[in-house]
Formats: structure tokens, C-alpha cells, sequence
């Protein structure tokens, strides 16, 4: 069963499960703290310590960067309109519910479709399989994702756990050639351009150098042999470098062929200078290699397909882990230095805890109930395993955070998570309660509120912990007295553990001589006036009061009359 949390208690588990999610990588991995919500159920308590404690070793330094680099892959049914699916007419059912792309029994028609897939012999062989009829809808995705194809092997690495990711990625490997085929495809015309650019460059360079080479005499020579009509002698001159034009164009044609890895013939041989290829030709060649690559692409797809199917459910193992694993990483962050605790049937104690949401915190000892044998804490013999304890002392001097440290621990420890203490023992609940002062609301109303919460902490049994930050802040000294005596006798009473903030410690010691009261004491000023508390309780004394040290800190800071005043103010505290 869950731990009940009053409304002060549950704001502080959400700042600590904010402080955790604030470490994910993955929002999706916040959905395994719901496995960790407080519960009082002891084996189960353990069993997630159990589990932490053996979890939290597989992560590594390093893991959150590889975890950026994770995208989850999601296989999509899609259909593919660039092919069609020639099947028997017993096979058309089944066919159709693969929801693939279009499917007929007529080879007719399927005149048009780039890719054409039979299962009676009219285009590529196939079985009515996913992997066979859209290959690509498993490799595509892969292809695309090869980074977190790469970041799971490291994490395999790392972890100690193996990845099926490079075996993946070594079967993906070929689809590299058509992919750089796919990308010359959509450069096309730019490639086309280029050359052709190219050639007319060269043919020209070639012209002017044959023009340069002409003597007079050449050019009287050509003159008469064209006014005696031997145009024959005049074409030999010519015809040598129409050939060498051609062979440029053929070995433009050839490098082209090589670099689409199909041969083709675009330039014409009519008009050698300058030469052009007209659009219509540049689309029938697209419209080829878009036909061709489908074909490549599909088989390459296809074959890939066969091999990495069998290692998909795996990678779908290792893709729900990283979420686990992302839950890990942000539980070690924030759990850095903290200690799995001891789980008994009452009471808390911890050594050295700190409080989680104050930078550079003193670290405090305190124990509630029945005191382990470890807990070797300076003034620590006054403790007789007292249920109700009542924490007097300064202000400003930690008597707050103290409660909230000992709800932190408690509900970290609930959770099966370690607490941030060098050790701790903590008593299961059934409820826990913390009452937090709010300095904000005062009057009839607030009283009657504040009573009634505390009221109803008391109600039924089980094992509770009832924490109240200064009851008496909010109705008069004397009447705050009886209320919280006689509360405070239910609790004991009903074997409930409590502890009170209060500034009337040495009047409810008289009323209640089965409560410990202890103290957070101001020492006194340091040499700035300012004030010098020791956030440690000392164990059943009461805590030595601020407003002596701030009269004081006034009175040295005082000139004149006022200095005077201060002074006289002074020595009625040390004359009582």
C-alpha cells in the first residue's frame, strides 16, 4: 500500500522527484518513478533497495552523453505507391491486409509501377511477408538512425551487457552504395550541367588552338582548292578534328556512365559546338535511374531485411532499457553520496544527513524512538527512545530544515531509494505528516484550520510520524500550552512518533515529562556581530534563545541613549 502523505509531505516528495527528473535525458523515462512512489509495505521496500543497489553499478561515467545520443526508432507500416503486388486470386485477402501497396492478380496491369513483385512468377519473387513485399520500411529507419545504432553499442560496452547494435550496423553497411546513388540521383542536373560545361570548354580550348595553327599559306591553299571544287580535300582538314571533338563527347559519355552506373548517350552528334542536351533527354535518363535505383534499392533493402529481422526484437529490448537505464543515471546523480538505510519497525535516525535542497548544508545527526547502537552522536546518552521529542533554540537555526531533513529521509527511504546521511535506520509508516509553519496566515480562522489538521493526524492507528513546526505561532502562549500538552499525550498514547518546533519547550516539559526536549543553540556573535548556531540538536537540553544575542549584537552596535537602553535590556536577561 502507498504511504499516506499529508499536503506539506507531498510537496516535498514532488521537489524530490522534480529534482530527479530534472536529470533525464528521456522526458518518457519520468514514467519509472511511478515505480518508486512511497509505499509501507517492508518487502517491498527491500526488494527495490535490492534492486537499486545492483542497478545503480551499471552506470558508468559517461552513460547521460551516450543517452543524448539515443533516438527511439519506430518501424512504420507505410504504403508504398511505387510498387505493385501480382498475386494468385486465392492470395488477394491476405495481400491486401499486409496494407503494403497495391496489389492485382492481372500482370497487365501492373505496366507502369517502377517495381513490380509476383508471387506467380510475373516480376521479383516474393512471399506474402512484410520483410519481402517493403523491405525498406525495416531498413530505412535503421539507415537513418545509425548514430543511436552506434551510441547503444558503446552503452553495451560500457555497461558490460552486450549490444545487438554492431551486428546491425555491419549487415547495414552496403545500403551506403545506393544511398550515394540516391543522392547523385537528386543532383542530376547540376552533374549534367557540368559536364557540359566542361566539354564546350575543352572544345573550344581545341578550336582555338587548330585556328591558331593555320598558316597564310594553309588559307590560300583552301581557297583554291575550293574555286577549283575539291571539297573533299577541303573536309579531310576538318574531319580530323570533328574526330577528335567526338572522341571528347564519347569520353564525356563514358565518365558519366561510370559515375550512374548505367551507360547513356546524351550529347548530340549533329551539332558538335556548342554541344547541348536537351531537357526531354536529361528526364528520360531520371526517369531510368529512379527505375533502376528502386529496383537496386529494394534488393539491397531486401537482402539486408533477411539478416537484421531476427535481431529487431533485441534492439527493441535494448531501446525500452535505455529508458531504464536514463531512470539510473538521474537516481545515481542525485543519490551521489547518499547510503541505502536500515528499515525497522519504528522510529528514524540518521548520522551526518543533509539536507537536499540547501547548498553546502551541516550535516546533522538525529534520532526519533528507540536509538541504534551505531548512533555515537555527543550528547546522544540523554536518549531513552523517546517517542515525542520537543526541538527548542534559536531562530533561524535550523529547526525547520531539521524537519524537513527528517521528511526527506523518510520518504526517500519509503521509495527504496538511499538518503543522504553517512548511515540511517528508518521505521516503516503508515502515514507521515508534516505541518510546516505558514508565517503568512494568522487569526481565529488559521488557528481552527491548523487544530483541526492536527486533529485528524491523531485519528486511528498504525504507525505514524507527525512532524509540527510552531503550533503556538498561530494562538496565545497559554492556550498553545494546553493544546499541545494534551495533543501531544494522544500521540504518545497511541505510540505515535512526533516531533514539535516549539519556543515553549520548558513549560511543555512540565506538562509532558515522557517527551525529550532538545536544543539548537546560538553560541554567541563572531567578530562581524554576526550570529554563531550549531545546527546539531543537543540531545534533552533545552536550546539557548536568539533574542539575547540580538539585543546584545544591537547594544555593541549602539550609540548614546540607545546604546544605554540596549545595555539595560541586557542585563535582565543575565539577571534571570
Amino acid at each position: 500500500m502507498a504511504l499516506k502523505l499529508n499536503p506539506e509531505a507531498r510537496a516535498v516528495y514532488r521537489d524530490i522527484t522534480s529534482q530527479i527528473k530534472s536529470r533525464l535525458v528521456l522526458k518518457e523515462s519520468s514514467d519509472y518513478l511511478e515505480n518508486f512512489s512511497p509505499t509501507n509495505d517492508r518487502g517491498e521496500i527491500l526488494k527495490r533497495q535490492e534492486y537499486l543497489r545492483e542497478a545503480l553499478r551499471r552506470v558508468k561515467p559517461g552513460l547521460k552523453e551516450l543517452i543524448k545520443r539515443v533516438r527511439f526508432i519506430r518501424f512504420t507500416r507505410d504504403y508504398l505507391h511505387d510498387r505493385v503486388l501480382i498475386v494468385d486470386e486465392s492470395e488477394v485477402e491476405t495481400a491486401i491486409k499486409l496494407g503494403l501497396c497495391d496489389v492485382t492478380t492481372n500482370p497487365e496491369e501492373a505496366e507502369g509501377y517502377p517495381l513490380v513483385l509476383s508471387t506467380i512468377g510475373y516480376g521479383i519473387d516474393v512471399e506474402l511477408l512484410p520483410s519481402q513485399v517493403a523491405p525498406e520500411l525495416y531498413v530505412l529507419p535503421l539507415w537513418e538512425n545509425r548514430e543511436t545504432l552506434k551510441a547503444l553499442e558503446e552503452i553495451g560496452k560500457l555497461t558490460g551487457e552486450g549490444s545487438v547494435a554492431g551486428e546491425i550496423l555491419e549487415h547495414l553497411s552496403p545500403f551506403g552504395e545506393v544511398v550515394e546513388k540516391e543522392k547523385l540521383l537528386g543532383s542530376l542536373d547540376e552533374l549534367i550541367a557540368e559536364k557540359e560545361r566542361e566539354l564546350n570548354e575543352r572544345i573550344e580550348e581545341k578550336l582555338e588552338k587548330f585556328s591558331l595553327t593555320l598558316t597564310g599559306r594553309d588559307l590560300v591553299k583552301f581557297l583554291n582548292e575550293l574555286r577549283e571544287g575539291n571539297y573533299e580535300a577541303i573536309f579531310s582538314h576538318f574531319r580530323e578534328i570533328e574526330g577528335e571533338i567526338l572522341d571528347m563527347i564519347n569520353e564525356a559519355e563514358s565518365e558519366l556512365s561510370k559515375v550512374l552506373g548505367l551507360h547513356v548517350e546524351l550529347f548530340s552528334r549533329e551539332e558538335l559546338y556548342p554541344v547541348r542536351i536537351p531537357p526531354e533527354v536529361v528526364e528520360g535518363l531520371r526517369t531510368e535511374l529512379e527505375r533502376e535505383l528502386k529496383v537496386e534499392v529494394y534488393m539491397k533493402a531486401r537482402e539486408i531485411a533477411e539478416k537484421v529481422r531476427p535481431l529487431l526484437p533485441k534492439l527493441r529490448e535494448e531501446l525500452s532499457k535505455i529508458r531504464e537505464l536514463d531512470f539510473l543515471q538521474a537516481v545515481k546523480a542525485f543519490t551521489e553520496g547518499f547510503t541505502f538505510p536500515e528499515i525497522a519497525e519504528s522510529g528514524i535516525a540518521f548520522l551526518n544527513g543533509r539536507h537536499l535542497f540547501i547548498e553546502n548544508p551541516q550535516p546533522v545527526s538525529y534520532v526519533v524512538g528507540e536509538k541504534p547502537e551505531w548512533f555515537d552522536v555527543p550528547g546522544a546518552e540523554n536518549v531513552r527512545g523517546e517517542n515525542v521529542v520537543i526541538l527548542t533554540g534559536a531562530n533561524s537555526g535550523g529547526k525547520t530544515s531539521l524537519l524537513e531533513l527528517i521528511t526527506q529521509v523518510s520518504i526517500l527511504a519509503h521509495m527504496g531509494f538511499p538518503v543522504p546521511a553517512e548511515r540511517a535506520r528508518v521505521g516503516v509508516l503508515d502515514e507521515l505528516f508534516f505541518f510546516r509553519r505558514k508565517r503568512s496566515v494568522y487569526g481565529a480562522g488559521a488557528f481552527e484550520t491548523a487544530l483541526r489538521s492536527f486533529v485528524r493526524s491523531l485519528r486511528g492507528k498504525g504507525n505514524k510520524l507527525i512532524l509540527i513546526d510552531e503550533f503556538e505561532a498561530i494562538t496565545e502562549p497559554g492556550a498553545a500550552v494546553k493544546i499541545i500538552g494534551e495533543l501531544l499525550k494522544v500521540a504518545h498514547e497511541k505510540g505515535f512518533h512526533v516531533v514539535i518546533v516549539s519556543h515553549l519547550g520548558e513549560d511543555l516539559k512540565k506538562e509532558l515529562p515522557f517527551a525529550r526536549v532538545d536544543g539548537i543553540e546560538a553560541k554567541g556573535l563572531d567578530e562581524n556581530l554576526n550570529l554563531i548556531v550549531d545546527r546539531q540538536p543537543v540531545f534533552g537540553r533545552l536550546g539557548r534563545s536568539t533574542p539575547e544575542l540580538i539585543v546584545e549584537r544591537l547594544a555593541r552596535k549602539a550609540r548614546g541613549a540607545e546604546k544605554e537602553i540596549y545595555e539595560r535590556v541586557l542585563r535582565k536577561f543575565r539577571e534571570s
